[in-house]
This record gives C-alpha cells, sequence and structure tokens, in this order.
C-alpha cells in the first residue's frame, strides 16, 4: 500500500485538564526536487493544510510546505479538554488528497 493511503495515528493523554496531543500523518512529503534511480525528477507531493478539532472547536491549524519531513510528526497541549472528548484530524495535500482521523482523549 502506498505511504500516503495510510492512517493518521493520533495519541492524546489528560493531565491535569491539559491534553498532551501527538500526530504521526505517514506521507511521502516529496519536494518535487527529487530525482529517481532512472533520472526522472519525482513530482512534487506535500501535505499544504492540516486542521485539528476538538469537541467541534479547532485548536490547532497549520501551513506545510515541501521544507517538512516525511511522515510529518506534530505535538502539542490543549488546555480545558476533557477525557471522552473526539479529536479530530484532517490534512489536505498538493495534488488533491485528504485524510481524516478521529481519537478519543484518554
Amino acid at each position: 500500500m502506498d505511504r500516503s493511503m495510510r492512517t493518521i495515528r493520533i495519541r492524546a493523554r489528560l493531565d491535569n485538564g491539559v491534553a498532551d496531543v501527538r500526530i504521526l500523518m505517514l506521507h511521502p512529503m516529496e519536494t518535487g526536487m527529487r530525482v529517481d534511480e532512472a533520472g526522472k525528477v519525482v513530482p512534487a507531493h506535500h501535505i499544504t493544510d492540516v486542521v485539528v478539532t476538538l469537541a467541534e472547536r479547532t485548536v490547532f491549524s497549520a501551513r506545510l510546505s515541501i521544507a517538512v519531513s516525511r511522515d510529518p510528526l506534530i505535538a502539542f497541549r490543549v488546555a480545558g479538554a476533557k477525557a471522552g472528548q473526539r479529536l479530530r484530524v484532517v490534512w489536505n495535500d498538493n495534488i488533491g488528497d485528504s485524510r481524516a482521523s478521529e481519537a478519543v482523549i484518554t
């Protein structure tokens, strides 16, 4: 299976009302500047936008570019989170693909 087709991995753990969130997005993140073994340029293919919502409220958003390495890992903290709330991650890339995944804060 193509790496970009795998799911997003999310870990969200609560500690004193603050959720520690880690999101691993499996994606090739090609710059468009690399040449393959045959000497052909590998087309650009990278995540451009990430949005994370908690209980339908945006708690994190980012614009990414070719400067981000393969399989980006994003980590952040969210104050005021509660156990059992759903965290939703959505990304879009430069060729029109998108992925979404959810996790429950534990």
